[in-house]
């Protein structure tokens, strides 16, 4: 694996580096050695599968507030995707920047996404699924949410949004007096 740090302190982008052979491929994924490096010593404790099935498709912009604030490890297995990450946390010198990558089933790419951060994705073709690994368990009353064309932040999603599910176009903007999590 190859962990490079992003303009966003704390999260990474992480490249596979598969072993490839007559029969196909194999990569590890995590190696607890490997994430140690970048500081990960959290246990995963929950992981979640998620299928879009249109190119276009919105799932975002998703947190959970502390005490309950998770590390989240996001890998597209199958399709393609613009995962995007926003730095929440208050005292950080990129609060409110954000970062986006493409993640797909080719490309062997995962985001790294540490606590404090809010998280979606957009769908770049039919078909996409993924896997989340997460450091604390969902908790439905901590959760929280920004709109996915939120103006402060201003995120530059490669496609028009053709679907979102009715409680994310319900998350409200930022208020002009955020001062994050």
């Amino acid at each position: 694996m190859v962990f490079t740090e992003t303009n966003l302190k704390g999260s990474f982008t992480i490249e596979l580096k598969p072993f490839t052979d007559e029969r196909g491929w194999f990569a590890r994924y995590f190696c607890k050695k490997e994430f140690a490096s970048i500081g990960h010593t959290k246990e995963w404790v929950q992981m979640n599968h998620s299928f879009t099935s249109k190119k276009g498709s919105l799932r975002g912009m998703h947190f959970q507030l502390s005490p309950f604030s998770e590390i989240k490890l996001v890998y597209c297995i199958s399709g393609s995707v613009f995962d995007v990450i926003v730095d929440l946390r208050k005292n950080s010198n990129t609060f409110l920047q954000w970062f986006g990558a493409e993640l797909s089933a080719s490309n062997h790419r995962m985001m790294y996404i540490p606590e404090g951060f809010a998280h979606g994705f957009q769908c770049l073709e039919d078909n996409c699924g993924l896997l989340y690994h997460h450091t604390a368990y969902y908790q439905p009353n901590v959760e929280g949410g920004i709109k996915y064309d939120d103006p402060v932040l201003n995120i530059q999603w490669p496609l028009d949004v053709t679907t979102i599910s009715a409680r994310d176009m319900a998350h409200p903007y930022l208020d002009k007096n955020f001062k994050g999590i």
